[in-house]
């Protein structure tokens, strides 16, 4: 599947400062040690809906994870899925009368349009899940091989019993774990499981849903599997970064961390399992469900992109927050001020700004502390000027290669 466009990424000059990143399973921020290239896979989107602010959310905490590691001097393999087949798109075409392909290839491409005005990094693997049929196929077979599903009436599934390290990324209990199984996807009361944690890996063909011949019989990947399947074709056990939002915790992140740890053996499946906070509008979380989307399509129609992005670097990434229309004034008169001082002749010193901002970044990507520390040099330029000619272009490309704000 196609990703979209990148813009260049400036280098800066000096030392860089190590990403220090906070792990869900190990409920701490650690340092992040990638070798040359560091490999990240985040979950996608399911399309059937426009992107909304939630999701710009999650996808602007990864595009800063893989900017630290730019300005570090690694490579970034960066692989992201789309679930192009799933129950909820196919019920929503369905609501629609539309197609579901039709429905997901729209909404892929204004995703696509969306992060790419955002100026987020696209994936190097941008991967849908109709593309890879064949290979989640072939690791629920490599799963069975270890002795780790069954079948209820040719549905494969993945034997909690099975799952020595399950619970391990979340820390949630069981009694934790049931109430959002069932909420988050799950079917804990299907007769026939052994466990109601048992999850789905495979779903045999039904009347009217779309279906893949295989080896399993034909049918189509269950939601945990897809994403672990396409991590394990791209990047390999053992990768630096799994992320999304905190909603993926459980039972996404839990179900294909042990999905993974069968399959090869190693733990953990991923380094670190970052998650991004949730956003609500109105005191309450926003979701399609709810319908209180705020789609980044339309804020983008009358308003600069770049005041959408600093709306969300305001926020740290793992918070929760709500949305509100002062925040998008906000952030516009910041762009303002921070254009209107780079466009000055000449200004402060700029290297401890760079400084400053390398280790706010770094720091668990304190992009608000980041935000607060170029709005001070600005003030100064704008107040007092300053003797630096350099100053403006270096703040420029700092905003550019550490936050992704063109100035």
């Amino acid at each position: 599947m196609r990703s979209w466009s990148a813009q260049n990424v400036p280098s800066l000059p000096g030392s860089s400062v190590p990403l220090r990143l906070y792990d869900t399973a190990a409920r701490q921020v650690r340092l992040t040690d990638p070798g040359p290239t560091a490999r990240m896979y985040v979950c996608g989107i399911t399309p059937y809906d426009a992107t909304h602010l939630g999701h710009a959310n999650t996808y602007l905490a990864f595009d800063l994870v893989s900017r630290v590691w730019l300005d570090g001097g690694h490579q970034v393999h960066y692989t992201q899925n789309a679930t192009d087949v799933d129950d909820p798109l196919l019920e929503r075409a369905e609501q629609t009368g539309q197609g579901w392909r039709a429905l997901a290839e729209r909404e892929i491409e204004l995703f696509r349009t969306d992060m790419e005005a955002l100026r987020i990094l696209p994936p190097r693997d941008y991967v849908g899940v109709t593309e890879v049929v064949d290979q989640v196929a072939a690791l629920v077979s490599r799963l069975a091989a270890k002795g780790v599903t069954y079948t209820v009436e040719d549905d494969v599934y993945f034997s909690v019993a099975d799952a020595p390290k399950f619970g391990e990324v979340s820390g949630f209990s069981r009694e934790e774990m049931l109430p959002l199984f069932g909420e988050r996807g799950g079917d804990p009361e299907r007769p026939g499981k052994r466990d109601p944690l048992d999850w789905l890996l495979w779903r045999a063909e039904r009347p009217g849903e779309p279906s893949w011949p295989s080896p399993l019989g034909p049918g189509r990947p269950g939601w945990h599997v897809e994403c672990t399947a396409i991590a394990l074709d791209h990047l390999g056990g053992g990768f630096d970064v799994a992320g999304g939002g905190t909603d993926l915790i459980f039972p996404h992140h839990e179900c294909g961390a042990s999905e993974g740890h069968a399959a090869t053996g190693e733990w953990p499946f991923a380094k670190f399992y970052t998650h991004a906070g949730m956003v609500a509008l109105d005191g309450e979380k926003m979701s399609k469900s709810k319908g209180n989307l705020v789609f980044v399509s339309k804020l983008r129609a009358g308003h600069d992109p770049m005041a959408i992005r600093l709306i969300l670097l305001a926020h740290h990434y793992r918070t929760d927050w709500a949305y509100t229309a002062d925040q998008l004034q906000a952030a516009e008169a910041r762009l303002e001020t921070w254009r209107s001082a780079v466009a000055l002749g000449a200004g402060p010193d700029a290297e401890g700004l760079l400084a400053e901002v390398r280790e706010r970044m770094a720091d668990d990507l304190d992009a608000p502390g980041a935000l607060a520390a170029v709005d001070a040099w600005a003030a100064r330029a704008l107040r007092d000027g300053g003797s630096d000619p350099a100053a403006p272009a270096l703040v420029r490309d700092l905003a550019d290669a550490l936050l992704g704000v063109a100035l």
